[in-house]
């Protein structure tokens, strides 16, 4: 036939003309309709996220700071926030990977709709909508890529893996994720799909050399503006998130590699290295333009972009240079990769001998985030930055089949040159990249979010292959009869390969709970943001604002949303009146964002080793020194008290302090691992007793007495949140969080046959002390029982609120004297009574100490007995508040009994703030039985056996049984994986 319109009868011009059309454009309308899908499954969840009073509710804890960028960039449009004096007390904080592109692209949009003046709700509407929006747009560019590779076809099976794929990139992209990882994923996939366009032309155009030389500006325009474009790109990556420096490192490999490949096959490596040499430049040049802090750290906009740049670009201009030599010298091709590899190797060691810092910033970050070993203990209490346990369970629950099918797409193209078939240098960069990414998923579970594009647009090469091995061309497929002339196995091989792709993605094969459209549907706000969201409103209510502090009224010099200059010494000169909050890193942006308030330690991770050196300190002397020296400017993490000492004296005088304490039942127990993980000693040895033998036998009926007293319960933590701080001088409860009880369960495995305690291999007691009785503890419990050689032994269970704050102050000294023959036995104790203000209702503060030779005492105490100051003073409006005097008793033993005093006092709360004494007279009590003060007095502040459970009911710290209570919120947001029961590994399965 010699016509179209000849090869079917009665077929009009006009009807061909529509099927050329479709056959041209159907693709649109497609990838517009998975566009709508990706972003319709990631809003389901949108009323969630808006609350009747107007206030934010977030998915992850990043996305709380992210809202103060973007509320930061609309007060300051069009500046991003680069330092922030609101977090990392007492220094302030380069903030990095926030207040960057992503922000910025955000507030702009809300600036078109707000009309230049978008108010607090449109910027909230618009922030929750950014991230399904730019979800959805991340099929352009792999429809794209994919038909590069595949074809229309493989182009749209490439955006429908993308929207049906389950894993971390939807988990990241629903509404109320206000996170740059979804920018990461758009701008990654522009970069890479202008460095193929740009790699193709150069290789249409050929330019070289001598073009450059004679100023050929019309042979080198094409390849000039594509390669520009392309080092834009790149540059816009990197301005979303300054690690994107990676990308910079994998385009780095592929030019040696393309490089190398193009001399061998008497290629002229002029072609690429242009594309190189000008895309990398620019890189360079725009990179060095957004340098915001000093220095190499990979995480800020500084020295290691544009240098990386420049050193890539260079390095492919030196590689084309040493090709031209390599001819001349006329030395087989075949060993040119070789000369290269060794200068490689060479010039790295002289990099290592003459700047090891450098070496150790390009080695520290292939390590931690591209090569799959080598993270430190502290990464690995990051359950993001974990690699997954086992790694092709977690690539088949994020991509089903696909991931192999990748493999097969990547093997194809690695393939083609030895079939005799074209190979474009823009598919070297397809492999060279998607092994990157493969590895960097290997190495932390949340790169997850980057190798969906590459499984997508990959699997377009899968499915080209698939279709040429066929003989089946779906271009041709114009009419009814084509469509009959299609062979049978032609249909059974496809059906079976959409089904391979996308069958695990769907039900009835997929759960239902496994879909992308029910886990986008069953998101919903960060449960821990919600539990901290009282507390930290308390505390923005209740205690003065930063400047304030004991009446400095200098809060005007600490505006939320002002601009601060980086400090030189990177350390902020911190008005009068100014404090910080400890708490653990996770807490850090809700303290800054809800509490407004200054936190010293933050998901930055800056200060969590020093804060973790408070809560795992082991007496009140040295966590007091710990907050000295680190107002003092110091990172007191392991030095001994003495040397502690020495910094503080040594330390110009500041009036900077952590002025409060916020601990939660996290920090008390799933999280507690993690915490002793930066500090160390491990956390073994928190939960064993120092007398305790490797190995020793220990009964059953043994454990709960000889766990009673473990070092953990020394802690800090321990003291703060378990003890309410009875027995400290300076730590005084102001809040507590009371709207819901959570549950501690201390467990030890047992040998079910002898009932006697189990180690693990390394001697270690099988014990768990304190962990939060979730879903996830009560699994392991089940898990540990139903193993045939195995029992629990449950030996504590105890109720707490969620979250507690304490004000740390100087205290008040009750000093009196009591005339006794027996002072060296003596004991002194004040009690008074509290009510928290909530739920809990009261309980006692008791503090204790040892008369003098001369019958005198002196006794520190925290908490007033009144509230005549309050936030307009500068101080705090404590929700805790003594119901009584102190009442201060002296007992000593004498031969037929106890000798007893006993007398109340006042302690103004200007006494506990300035570290005043008060006086107290004590009077002889007569009565027969003296042992009844002693009873009275004789407080355990570890004792929770009287504490109501859940149900009201009074709990004896024995009840059998973990059934009993569940606590069915999750116990992490996914930030940290401190939160684990050591013994699980040693017994699960």
């Amino acid at each position: 036939m010699s016509t179209d319109t000849e090869r079917v009868e009665g077929e009009t011009e006009s009807s061909l003309s529509l099927l050329e059309t479709w056959n041209q454009w159907y693709h649109i309308p497609i990838v517009g309709v998975v566009m709508l899908f990706m972003f319709s499954i990631r809003i389901q969840a949108y009323d969630r996220f808006v609350t009747e009073d107007g206030t934010p509710a977030l998915a992850a804890i990043d996305s709380w700071y992210h809202w103060r960028t973007v509320q930061w960039t609309a007060e300051n449009y069009p500046r991003t926030m680069p330092y922030d004096v609101w977090t990392s007390f007492p220094s302030g904080r380069y903030v990095g990977q926030f207040g960057t592109l992503f922000d910025q692209i955000i507030v702009t949009v809300a600036m078109i709709v707000g009309l230049g003046d978008p108010s607090t709700e449109l910027l909230y509407t618009i922030a929750l909508l950014s991230v399904p929006a730019m979800a959805a747009l991340v099929a352009i560019p792999v429809f794209l890529i994919g038909r590069r590779l595949g074809g229309t076809v493989g182009g749209i099976v490439s955006v429908i893996l993308l929207a049906l794929a389950p894993g971390t990139f939807l988990a990241r992209t629903t509404v109320g994720q206000l996170q740059h990882h979804v920018a990461e994923v758009l701008f990654m996939a522009i970069a890479v799909l202008a460095f193929m366009v740009a790699l193709r032309v150069a290789e249409r155009e050929q330019p070289i050399y001598e073009l450059v030389v004679d100023k050929d500006w019309d042979a080198l325009r094409t390849p000039t503006i594509y390669s520009a474009l392309a080092g834009i790109a790149l540059s816009l990556y990197i301005w979303v998130w300054p690690p994107g420096v990676v990308l910079i490192g994998i385009l780095a490999v592929f030019f040696t590699v393309q490089l190398c490949l193009d001399y061998v096959r008497n290629v002229s490596p002029d072609h690429v290295a242009f594309v190189g040499a000008v895309s990398l430049g620019l890189t360079a040049v725009i990179t060095a333009l957004l340098i915001e802090e000093p220095g190499t750290s990979v995480t800020s906009f500084g020295y290691l972009q544009p240098a990386s740049a420049a050193l890539v670009a260079l390095g492919c201009v030196f590689m084309a240079w040493f090709a031209r030599q390599w001819n001349a010298y006329d030395v087989e091709r075949v060993y040119y990769p070789a000369a290269i590899a060794g200068l490689i190797v060479a010039g790295s060691a002289v990099v290592w001998l003459a700047l090891p810092s450098v070496f150790d910033t390009f080695a520290g970050n292939a390590m931690r985030r591209v090569v799959p070993f080598g993270q430190t203990a502290t990464d690995l209490t990051i359950q993001e930055a974990q690699p997954p346990g086992n790694f092709s369970e977690h690539v088949f629950a994020e991509f089903g089949a696909a991931f192999y099918t990748m493999l097969a797409g990547l093997a194809v193209l690695i393939a083609r040159p030895f079939l005799g078939r074209e190979f474009r240098t823009e598919q070297t960069l397809i492999v060279v990249w998607s092994l990157f990414l493969i590895s960097m998923a290997a190495t932390q579970i949340r790169f997850a979010y980057y190798l969906v594009v590459a499984v997508a647009v990959v699997n377009a090469v899968f499915i080209a292959a698939t279709l040429e091995l066929l003989d089946f061309d779906i271009d041709y497929l114009r009419s009814v009869e084509a469509i009959k002339s299609v062979e049978a196995y032609q249909v059974i091989v496809i059906v079976m390969v959409v089904l391979l792709l996308f069958a695990p993605l769907l039900p009835p094969v997929a759960a239902d709970t496994d879909t992308a459209w029910n886990q986008s549907a069953n998101t919903g706000p960060n449960p821990t943001a919600q539990t901290w969201e009282p507390s930290n409103h308390w505390l923005n209510e209740n205690t003065p604002e930063p400047g304030n502090w004991g009446g400095a009224d200098r809060a005007d010099e600490l505006e939320l949303y002002g601009t601060y200059e980086y400090p030189e010494d990177g350390n902020y000169d911190y008005p009068e009146g100014a404090y910080g909050v400890m708490s653990w890193w996770d807490y850090g942006h809700l303290i800054t964002v809800q509490g407004e308030r200054i936190p010293h330690s933050n998901p930055f991770q800056s200060g969590a080793r020093s804060s973790s050196a408070f809560l795992t300190a082991e007496s009140e002397e040295r966590s007091e020194l710990i907050l000295d020296a680190i107002a003092a400017g110091e990172s007191p993490s392991d030095h001994s008290n003495e040397q502690l000492e020495s910094m503080i004296a040594d330390a110009d005088e500041s009036d900077e302090e952590i002025r409060y304490v916020m601990v939660d039942d996290q920090m008390a127990g799933n999280k507690f691992p993690a915490i002793a993980t930066w500090t160390g000693p491990e956390y073994n040895y928190y939960t064993t007793p120092e007398d305790l033998s490797p190995n020793e036998p220990v009964e059953r009926d043994e454990i709960g007495e000889t766990f009673a007293d473990v070092p953990y319960y020394n802690t800090t933590v321990a003291n703060l949140y378990f003890g309410d701080a009875i027995g400290m001088e300076h730590y005084r409860l102001v809040h507590e969080n009371d709207e819901r009880m959570t549950t501690f369960v201390s467990y030890a495995v047992v040998d079910a046959e002898t009932g006697e305690l189990q180690y693990n291999a390394d001697g270690n007691p099988m014990v768990s002390v304190n962990q939060i009785l979730d879903q996830r503890t009560y699994i392991q419990m089940i898990q540990i029982q139903q193993h045939p050689d195995f029992d629990i032994e449950e030996f504590d269970r105890r109720q707490h609120t969620p979250v507690k704050t304490y004000e740390r102050v100087e205290g008040a000294t009750i000093e009196g004297s009591v005339d006794v023959e027996n002072t060296e036995d003596a004991t002194v104790t004040a009690a008074v009574e509290l009510d928290t203000g909530g739920e809990r209702g009261t309980f006692d503060y008791v503090q204790q100490g040892e008369l003098e030779d001369d019958g005198s005492f002196e006794l520190t105490v925290p908490y007033a007995t009144n509230d005549e100051l309050g936030v307009e003073d500068g101080y705090t409006n404590s929700a805790v508040e003594a119901t009584e005097e102190y009442r201060v008793t002296v007992t000593a033993p004498t031969d037929d009994g106890f000798d007893a005093y006993d007398g109340e006092v006042d302690v103004p709360e200007t006494a506990v703030v300035d570290g005043e004494t008060v006086e107290v007279t004590l009077e002889e009590l007569e009565f027969d039985d003296a042992e009844e003060i002693e009873d009275e007095t004789d407080v355990d502040p570890e004792d929770d056996s009287d504490v109501d459970d859940v149900d009201g009911n009074e709990s004896d710290g024995t009840d059998d049984g973990a059934e009993d209570v569940i606590d069915d919120e999750a116990t992490d947001d996914g930030d940290t994986a401190g939160s684990f029961t050591p013994v699980a590994a040693d017994v699960a399965g």
